[in-house]
């Protein structure tokens, strides 16, 4: 495990440089913490915590298992370890005042240890960590994927309950871990679960160069022949309501501690009108090929199958929970999230759009 220190002086973003409701909440936080912990702080929605924690002023230790230099030139201390690493994580987190735990598996595909050693067992040490250091609050960047069962989610709520089966390993870890989080909530750890929905804008490593590198190649379709209605959150309105969250737990008359909240742009839209928008990010031609719904869960289920007598470990080309997610709405009520925490998106999906596409011209994918 190595530390890297890096003066705040060096900070590279300035907290002018956020919309004003950001700035309030920051300069709030700010007030009632001094020192935050941020797991995968290395990933694309911790980075984009980190930044606004270092542009307010707030020291940050940042963990994550690879070397980041641009986040060490930033301000943030970083610790490289390993979540599912108990004594590394309590060493890390000394010194913290409040945790932001954003580091898990994601993916469709793997064994189940894979993700259940750092989605479960790891959520369990940064409980355990707090207990143990007395630090009193602890964001979890959950899921979605916790309720989703293979079947239209439209509009639901936090009144959604877990799914009963899921169709991976991923959905499975995350329900877990968040019951475990939300369960650990009482009067020395205050506790909150976010549930984030396909997180994108600038920098995105996952969605965005997948779609672009699957439609140069020919590969991209639309599956199903009814475009169902899905939500997306852009980066910085995650980041938002992650800094939020944060304020409401340490707030005496916290609204928060306890629960689960949904978390989008406000903006449901189909998964072709998306899709067709990253493309146009790139002057690409937009998606109009289309899979059926049941053909693309047959060859899920058929590659699967094949893939795990083989012992293969990368990712299938379709899978059960791809084909059910890409042929079923998900869009989500988040007037809780609104009511409690006072979220609201600071930036609209065409707005976002823009962001991204000047973002890709200077950094080609």
């Amino acid at each position: 495990m190595s530390v890297s220190h890096s003066p705040l002086k060096n900070r590279v973003a300035a907290l002018d440089a956020y919309h004003i409701d950001e700035q309030v909440a920051l300069n709030k936080l700010r007030g009632q913490v001094k020192r935050a912990f941020v797991t995968g702080a290395g990933g694309f929605l911790g980075k984009a915590v980190c930044r606004r924690l270092i542009a307010a002023g707030i020291e940050v230790t940042g963990y994550a298992r690879g070397t980041y230099p641009d986040l060490s030139a930033m301000g943030v201390d970083m610790v490289q370890g390993d979540i599912a690493d108990a004594d590394a994580v309590v060493d890390a987190m000394k010194g913290c005042d409040l945790v932001f735990h954003v580091a898990s598996k994601a993916g469709v595909w793997g064994s189940k240890q894979s993700y259940f050693s750092p989605n479960v067992d790891g959520a369990a040490n940064i409980i355990g960590a707090c207990k143990r250091l007395g630090i009193g609050y602890l964001v979890y960047t959950s899921t979605p994927s916790v309720t989703f069962a293979g079947v239209d989610e439209a509009g639901v709520n936090e009144a959604a309950p877990y799914a009963e089966k899921y169709l991976n390993y991923y959905g499975e870890s995350k329900a877990i871990a968040e019951q475990m989080v939300l369960d650990a909530n009482g009067s020395d750890l205050k506790t909150v679960a976010l549930r984030p929905h396909l997180i994108w804008g600038p920098e995105d490593p996952h969605l965005v160069p997948r779609v672009i590198e699957r439609a140069r190649a020919g590969r991209l379709k639309l599956v199903g022949q009814e475009d169902k209605l899905v939500d997306t959150i852009y980066v910085g309105n995650a980041a938002y309501a992650h800094i939020l969250a944060a304020l409401n737990l340490t707030d005496v008359n916290t609204s928060a501690a306890g629960k689960a909240y949904f978390l989008s742009n406000d903006e449901p839209i189909t998964m072709a009108a998306m899709l067709n928008k990253i493309l146009n990010c790139v002057d690409l031609p937009e998606v109009n090929k289309r899979v059926p719904a049941n053909l693309a869960y047959a060859v899920g289920v058929l590659l699967e199958t094949v893939y795990g007598l083989l012992g293969k470990t990368q990712e299938p080309l379709m899978t059960r929970f791809v084909a059910r997610q890409l042929s079923t709405s998900h869009y989500f009520d988040i007037s809780a999230a609104k009511r409690d925490l006072g979220y609201s998106p600071l930036v609209s999906i065409d707005s976002g759009m823009e962001k991204l596409r000047a973002y890709l011209n200077a950094n080609p994918v």
